[in-house]
């Protein structure tokens, strides 16, 4: 009587013997094997007979359903809802929406992967409808509708050949003829909400969500004390409302002089409107709303007025959301350490910072590569410089006071005449590695 662990035809079973009532389950492995007999056995220890009965196990499609009612809708953003939905619609129930879910092998996943990649989705396509499966999978296993979840730790099988799309941002210079031409040619909304998205970094739905009540403007352009209070999000792709943001919560982000006056500007605008129709507060009312006053619709503006003023600036084509990258890459090139962009652009981490912004400083550091080409000129002018000396005597070179700036001894296996070229020059500057300011802040907690 009890829980036994046995090997039958090349495969692993788990077998229950209690009172008299039997019952067998296919496992995959030993090690799953093990994990389902403690398992098991801690139930029945406990009484629970349940899983002696026999449980009828759904198909994929049945279960997902249940589980986006009865989990997503209830723990997740809509926005995160509408993405499994829509995950599950295109990529995951074509392939295991009639299959029950003790039938999904890892084989099968593994064709599916592959199957996916040659049809030349995105990486980041093919790892979201794995995330998806996954997920799914690990409910029902914790559920007991399957003994493991044959779509673990399959992410090295996601390759495809189409690149992944890497961030991209204008330089200083661009970004200048941009604004130029924003002033030159926009409203002063439109001008506005393209200098917030490049002076405050903030998202799509982060700008259409802005409220006045939102901006501190300080006592003047030189009190510190002025922010944007960023605390919700427009999601204008599934729930078609205000939820909060990405990362659920708020942060403050610095406002520049020139964004606080060109924001004030707006307000005053705002102010005379408003009084004209006996509203006596703009703290409620949004800041960059459409003519109607509803929720900004970004792809239209994209369309009519941020996509046209790329073309008559003379530009290269960019997404919206690239200014925000531009943000954080112009932060970094000013000397902004790692730790205050991260707040500034509300990231989960600083390396997640270093991995999306650092290479957008293309040439940041290169003057120490080009520091190399002066060693072949400084060693031949050393050299030539030697030779002379050695011309007048051996008792002249031993005469000579050596200099206070001598290069040290070299030790066994390294160039010492590096080190004189060199000097104390390599110590200037900021280092824009993200592993040493990484290992900086770390030293600073």
């Amino acid at each position: 009587m009890g829980v036994k662990l046995r090997k039958r035809n090349g495969a692993w079973w788990v077998f229950v013997d209690y009172h008299g009532k039997r019952k067998a389950k296919k496992v995959g492995s030993r090690e799953a094997g093990e994990a389902v007999r403690r398992k098991l056995e801690a139930r029945l220890a406990e009484g629970d007979l349940g899983c002696l009965e026999e449980r009828t196990v759904p198909v994929f499609r049945d279960y997902s359903e249940r589980w986006l009612k009865e989990y997503a809708e209830l723990e997740c953003k809509a926005s995160t809802v509408g993405f499994y939905r829509q995950c599950l619609k295109l990529h995951v129930e074509p392939k295991f929406g009639e299959l029950r879910l003790d039938a999904i092998t890892r084989d099968q996943v593994k064709a599916w992967i592959a199957s996916l990649c040659e049809e030349g989705y995105a990486r980041n396509t093919v790892r979201l409808a794995v995330t998806t499966l996954r997920t799914i999978l690990n409910a029902a296993r914790e559920d007991g509708l399957i003994a493991t979840n044959p779509a673990d730790k399959l992410g090295r099988f996601v390759k495809t050949e189409k690149p992944p799309q890497e961030a991209t941002a204008l330089t200083r210079k661009e970004t200048q003829a941009l604004l130029d031409k924003a002033k030159e040619t926009c409203s002063v909304r439109d001008y506005a909400l393209v200098l917030c998205a490049l002076r405050a970094g903030l998202r799509r739905g982060e700008l259409v969500a802005l409220r006045w009540g939102d901006c501190q403007f300080g006592a003047d352009e030189d009190d510190p004390h002025r922010f944007i209070l960023v605390q919700r999000n427009f999601d204008h792709r599934w729930a078609r409302d205000f939820t909060s943001t990405k990362s659920k919560k708020p942060r403050r982000v610095d406002m520049s002089k020139e964004l606080r006056k060109v924001l004030l500007g707006l307000r005053d605008e705002r102010f005379l409107e408003a009084f004209a129709q006996g509203k006596a507060s703009l703290t409620d009312e949004l800041v960059f709303p459409s003519e109607a006053g509803t929720p900004l619709e970004v792809n239209n503006f994209v369309a009519r007025t941020f996509d046209p003023l790329l073309e008559r600036a003379g530009l290269r084509h960019v997404r919206f959301h690239d200014l925000r990258h531009t943000y954080g890459s112009l932060l970094i090139q000013a000397g902004a350490s790692l730790p205050y962009v991260q707040r500034q652009m509300g990231h989960a981490s600083v390396q997640i910072t270093a991995d999306t912004y650092i290479h957008l400083l293309p040439g940041g550091d290169i003057g120490f590569t080009d520091k190399l080409d002066s060693l072949p000129a400084a060693r031949e002018e050393r050299n030539l410089g030697e030779r002379e000396a050695g011309s007048r005597g051996k008792g002249l070179e031993t005469s000579r006071q050596l200099s206070a700036t001598q290069a040290q001894p070299a030790r066994d296996g390294e160039e010492g005449e590096a080190e004189q070229v060199f000097g104390n020059e390599w110590l200037g500057g900021r280092d824009s590695n993200p592993d040493t300011q990484i290992q900086s802040l770390q030293s600073y907690r």
